[in-house]
């Protein structure tokens, strides 16, 4: 893993300062402190830092390629880069390393911007054409690996691969974006349609931005999307069959590497899954690590144990106790954007055990978004069925009533807590769902706002761009159009935002095998019910994993990996939520009701209501702000 930067002119190319590159890319030395370099040219300038992974030696990067005319940084693997090398080798091209970024250049070099579709992995980077002044900005299919961009009042445009990597140039202003800041209320995280701070932006998920010096820039392009509309056909036996084969094929092309590489295992399904497949790829035991907490409804290092000890890891455990809130600041730094799932603790905590073993290590993410893992897709898939038989008019009168009136008891057990299930079906699939993936509706977050900001937002609902994205999802059904969501909107926003910046924060490799992009199209064109079986999720993975796997781990109710915030906030953190809600800094914003903060943190640190993840937005919000100087 790498952190790249650069400053490209397009319309009026001008002279780059090396300095100015070198300053963005020590901003993310974490991401790379094996190496540094930097390149420029008039009108262009490119930087990066290292993590050696593969050829330790001898792919320094900036690299051009073997003829001197195109230059490239990349951060990511490529784990077809040996086959797409021997492939390019056939046609005449050289190479003078034995890695994969210069294999990069040669296929950019014969293929233009339809080498993307041929890279298979986790990537990206930024390659200039001397001959051609063009600049290709490119993210993998995923957006497993980041890209911010902005556009400088110079008439540059900076690219990093983190948002501090920005911050380090002296002509980004910080004035916060009132729509990711509601983005970021509704969903905990700010999507990347978003930016918390006005002017920058994300290069989107499976898209490339082609600039051209002396032309007007333009926006980027989609090069990959995930289509649900075709449907495989085949017994349960030869579907599992073919899963399993893509499933060792994933797990083994990521096992490439020249530094020690091993595993994350929390005792679910999916990391158990990998460790199984790796076990059986490797000769010698696989290094495993788990992380665990004392809060005994949350633990799961001992269906951790239960799976090293299956495959004979080497293994080792950890616990987070309560006095790791103490480390939220740190962990504020690390996203630079607000970034409140609170699984970005115990994710922070495996990632450093892990690194005291290895450099690589590979993880169970993707597998929930592309199977129909979360217990929402189940729900959602049932919900479904009840819509397509109720007309609207009647869900609105039955289950909008009852929404409107049931109470909102989070004390109660699971069955009993139907408000929001009422709410979601007496909308649409595309709203429902919108719904039951915020973490604050848009009542609540009027509620919370000032007036002013309220009326600010009065015309904007950030639940839009979800609905819009799942109405217009190459689908054929409502559990196609929510694992699309989740594929393209939740899981770059959310999940990958936070193994990645977790991982580089302490310098390790993170691999995600189960989102190689076959994988994924299959699980796409299965049946519906070789996905959601009853209530159970992740069908045919479970079913083609029991060869490997005891009932115990497959079929057990799943379990989220988050930290016991609820908890701690009636506890060591209950002073620090009430200071929070009578902070300056979020008063000097303008953007939120004093009072209401003063009201939900009473409120939770008495257990009258469990306001823990609302309140953790908040908290985390303020530390950013804080951090990052934006003004209102």
């Amino acid at each position: 893993m790498c952190g790249i930067a650069g400053i490209f002119h397009a319309e009026t190319p001008k002279p780059v300062d090396p300095v100015r590159v070198e300053r963005m890319c020590d901003a993310m030395v974490h991401r790379g402190p094996d190496g540094a370099g930097v390149w420029t040219e008039h009108g262009v300038g490119l930087g990066h830092r290292r993590l050696s992974i593969i050829d330790l030696e001898g792919s320094p990067q900036p690299m051009h390629s073997a003829d001197g005319r195109a230059v490239i940084v990349f951060n990511g693997e490529i784990y077809n880069f040996r086959e797409l090398r021997s492939e390019l080798e056939k046609g005449g091209a050289r190479f003078r390393t034995q890695g994969d970024t210069e294999m990069i250049l040669a296929a950019w070099q014969r293929w233009g911007t339809g080498c993307l579709e041929k890279l298979q992995g986790m990537f990206s980077f930024a390659l200039y054409d001397i001959d051609k002044r063009q600049l290709l900005l490119a993210r993998d299919r995923f957006g497993v690996k980041p890209m911010f961009l902005a556009r400088l009042s110079d008439g540059s445009i900076a690219f990093a691969s983190e948002l501090k990597g920005l911050l380090a140039h002296p002509l980004l202003r910080r004035n916060a974006d009132p729509a990711a800041l509601d983005a970021y209320l509704t969903w905990g995280y700010v999507p990347d349609t978003h930016s918390i701070l006005a002017g920058v932006e994300k290069l989107p998920a499976g898209h490339f931005m082609l600039l051209e010096q002396g032309k007007r820039p333009q926006g980027s392009k989609q090069w990959w999307d995930i289509d649900f509309t075709d449907r495989k056909t085949g017994s349960e036996a030869d579907l599992s069959a073919e899963l399993v084969h893509l499933m060792r094929e994933a797990v083994q092309s990521r096992m490439v590497s020249d530094v020690p590489l091993g595993a994350f295992l929390s005792g679910g399904v999916d990391s158990s899954s990998v460790v199984a497949l790796m076990s059986e790829a490797s000769t010698d035991p696989v290094r495993t690590c788990s992380i665990g907490f004392d809060v005994a409804g949350l633990d799961e290092t001992s269906y951790a144990q239960q799976i090293a000890e299956k495959f004979g890891t080497d293994h080792t455990a950890r616990t987070v106790g309560q006095n790791d809130f103490g480390a939220i600041d740190e962990l504020a730094g690390m996203f630079d954007e607000p970034f409140a799932d609170a699984s970005a603790l115990p994710t922070w905590r495996v990632c450093a055990l892990a690194k005291e073993k290895v450099t690589v290590a590979l993880s169970g993410d993707g597998a929930d978004e592309a199977f129909a893992g979360y217990r929402r897709q189940v729900f959602h898939h049932h919900q479904e069925r009840i819509r397509s038989v109720l007309p609207s008019g009647l869900r609105e009168t039955v289950f909008g009533g009852l929404g409107r009136v049931w109470p909102k008891a989070d004390w109660a057990p699971r069955p009993l807590r139907a408000k929001s299930t009422f709410l979601e079906l007496a909308q649409g699939g595309d709203e429902g769902y919108a719904r039951g993936l915020s973490v604050m509706t848009p009542e609540q977050r009027h509620a919370l706002y000032s007036e002013s900001f309220s009326a600010l937002m009065r015309t904007h609902r950030a639940e839009d761009e979800l609905v819009a994205l799942m109405r217009s999802a190459p689908a054929q059904s409502g559990l196609d159009r929510a694992q699309y969501a989740d594929l393209k909107f939740w899981m770059p926003g959310d999940i990958l935002t936070k193994v990645d910046r977790t991982s580089m924060a302490v310098s390790l490799e993170a691999r995600e095998p189960l989102l190689d992009h076959r994988l994924v199209e299959f699980a796409a064109r299965l049946p519906e019910k070789m996905r959601i079986k009853g209530r159970t999720g992740k069908f045919l993975l479970k079913k083609c994993m029991e060869r490997y796997l005891p009932d115990d781990i497959l079929y057990r109710p799943k379990q989220g990996f988050v930290a016991p915030i609820a908890d701690w906030f009636r506890g060591p953190l209950a002073d620090e939520v009430r200071g929070v809600a009578n902070s300056s800094l979020l008063a000097e914003t303008g953007w939120f009701s004093a009072k209401t903060l003063s009201e939900l943190a009473d409120a939770h640190i008495a257990g009258r209501s469990d306001n823990s993840r609302v309140l953790w937005q908040i908290l985390m919000l303020e530390k950013s702000l804080n951090r990052l100087g934006i003004s209102g």
